[in-house]
């Protein structure tokens, strides 16, 4: 790419991402969000800035998008409560963007050439034919035969990206030959019932590294810690994301050779849920482990494997030899010994165990429900005596 295509692009960002904070502050004043609405009252005033019809829609379409966002974090109270300062500041004003914010484009905006590997794109110094494209000839291979829809120019370091949206069908999901558990937690980041530990002390020592330097520069305050503590963020991110696709593509790999199905439990409210030490609060919070659920459930859809959420209730107290239920039997976190029947575990392979039987007799429920098993397995048991759920009599694989 050329100093002038990189300028062109970089000023129709500037211009879209300027329209874009016009149209945003109008419909803040009148209370318009909507994407019809808000093109109504905002499509002349955008296309007077300087931009032609397609983007001026798109830019519009951002900005509706944006409030959409805003209006989803009020809901789910990620903003905080209301009257606090920061839902305050996020409803008091509209919202803007950066100069450099990333822009969407259709075909009639932008178009590939697969032959010549370059892109023909509106940028505000008039149509840009000839901006040459790279990347991986896997991605290529997938970008020329299941492009569809809009593309969307990112700029990041100096650097220029397109994000190409592509329809793939996903293969159909094969009956599975049993489960392989995975359970997710603290020391262990997550846990398979075929004897898999992803953790270690690497990952451990870069959470105490970072947790750390957050401290010492939340402590010190100054402009440039801040900025510092911005992209130590980023980094711990970049490293949390990184080892999460890992885990979840190994997993994915050996249940996609071994013809199994995944079983993973469903922690949605672990955070507010459980009770933990400082320490094992600070390593709860700073893993993603809904993103690494999400990770196995898209890598196993596009393999073809079976996926399925289970309820973790007692999957650490329960024996997954006999499955009675026993706190007692937790004796700490790596050590699992039954109370009823004896044997002997680490606590995590057992949780992943139980997760693993559930996975199954969840997955039989849903697809064979004539397979003569037990329909309502229950938790049973009183104040003085440990709870034993019954077996399933039968399960998928």
């Amino acid at each position: 790419m050329t100093p002038e295509q990189s300028d062109a692009l970089r000023n129709t960002l500037t211009l879209c991402n300027e329209a874009a904070d016009i149209a945003s502050a109008l419909g803040f004043d009148r209370g318009v969000t909507g994407v019809r609405s808000l093109q109504r009252l905002t499509y002349k005033t955008v296309k007077a800035v300087g931009l032609s019809a397609q983007p001026a829609i798109h830019v519009i379409q951002k900005v509706a998008g944006a409030y959409a966002a805003l209006d989803a974090n009020i809901k789910a109270g990620n903003l905080g409560r209301p009257g606090s300062k920061r839902f305050t500041a996020a409803i008091s004003k509209p919202v803007t963007f950066r100069a450099d914010a990333a822009q969407s484009f259709d075909d009639r905006s932008l178009s590939w050439n697969m032959d010549t590997k370059a892109i023909s794109i509106w940028t505000v110094a008039g149509r840009i034919k000839d901006i040459p494209f790279g990347g991986a000839p896997e991605h290529l291979a997938v970008l020329a035969t299941h492009r569809r829809g809009q593309s969307v120019l990112v700029t990041h370091r100096g650097n220029w990206y397109l994000h190409a949206v592509v329809d793939i069908d996903t293969p159909a999901v094969a009956e599975p030959n049993g489960f392989i558990g995975v359970d997710l937690g603290i020391v262990n980041i997550a846990s398979t019932s075929t004897g898999q530990n992803f953790s270690g002390a690497a990952v451990n020592q870069v959470r105490h590294k970072n947790l750390r330097l957050r401290q010492k520069l939340q402590r010190k305050g100054t402009q440039s810690a801040r900025r510092l503590l911005r992209k130590r963020s980023r980094r711990e991110a970049r490293f949390i994301t990184d080892t999460n696709h890992v885990i979840a593509k190994k997993i994915v790999t050996e249940a996609k050779r071994t013809g199994k199905g995944i079983a993973v439990e469903n922690l949605t409210g672990i955070r507010s849920r459980v009770r933990l030490r400082k320490p094992q609060r600070v390593a709860l919070n700073s893993w993603a482990f809904a993103q690494l659920g999400g990770f196995l459930a898209y890598k196993a859809e596009a393999a073809g494997v079976a996926f399925v959420r289970i309820n973790p209730a007692y999957t650490s107290q329960e024996c997954s030899e006999c499955h009675q239920i026993d706190k007692k039997s937790r004796i700490d976190q790596a050590t699992f010994i039954c109370q009823s029947c004896g044997v002997s575990l680490n606590a995590d392979i057992n949780a992943s165990r139980n997760t693993a039987y559930r996975g199954a007799a969840s997955w039989g429920a849903l697809n064979l429900p004539n397979a003569g098993r037990t329909s309502h397995p229950v938790v049973t048991g009183t104040a003085s005596q440990p709870l034993k759920r019954p077996v399933v009599d039968s399960v998928a694989g």
